[in-house]
């Protein structure tokens, strides 16, 4: 699989781990940065994670910064990709199978490496259930089709 990766200063250290670790698993990765501990500014790492995943040069992003939290909504700026904050693999699996997320952000002050990489497998391994959950998710994409 494809996989986009992306971090801050903050989880610089967790997403260089993780990207090896993907590539042992036979994954191709985009390291998209940040590549060192300098303070840098999360939006402009979660963009570009973003724009990866909705215009198919990535199947699939693995966001991280300090909570996971502010690198998921940058990415979500992009109507294309579909970002879930996730700390354990019931919710990965969970962002997979109800809400067709193509990625997930990970809070590397929040959680370590071992728990870091059960949610990526989960996300991973886990199918689109589509049914009943395929009209929200279209929904998703198109303002203008969200009642409020």
């Amino acid at each position: 699989m494809r996989i986009a990766i992306a971090s801050d200063h903050a989880a610089v250290a967790l997403k260089s781990a993780l990207a090896v670790w993907l590539r042992d698993q036979g994954h191709a990765v985009d390291d998209l940065g940040t590549h060192g501990t300098d303070r840098v500014d999360y939006p402009d790492f979660g963009v570009a994670l973003g724009a990866a995943v909705a215009d198919g040069r990535a199947e699939r992003g693995i966001a991280l910064c300090g909570s996971g939290i502010g690198i998921a909504i940058a990415a979500n700026r992009n109507p294309g990709c579909r970002c879930a904050q996730v700390s354990e693999p019931l919710s990965a699996a969970l962002a997979r199978s109800h809400n067709d997320a193509n990625a997930i952000a990970l809070g590397a002050r929040l959680i370590g490496e071992d728990m870091a990489r059960a949610c990526i497998t989960a996300f991973l391994t886990t199918d689109f259930e589509g049914g009943r959950h395929s009209a929200r998710v279209d929904k998703l994409g198109h303002v203008e089709g969200i009642s409020a």
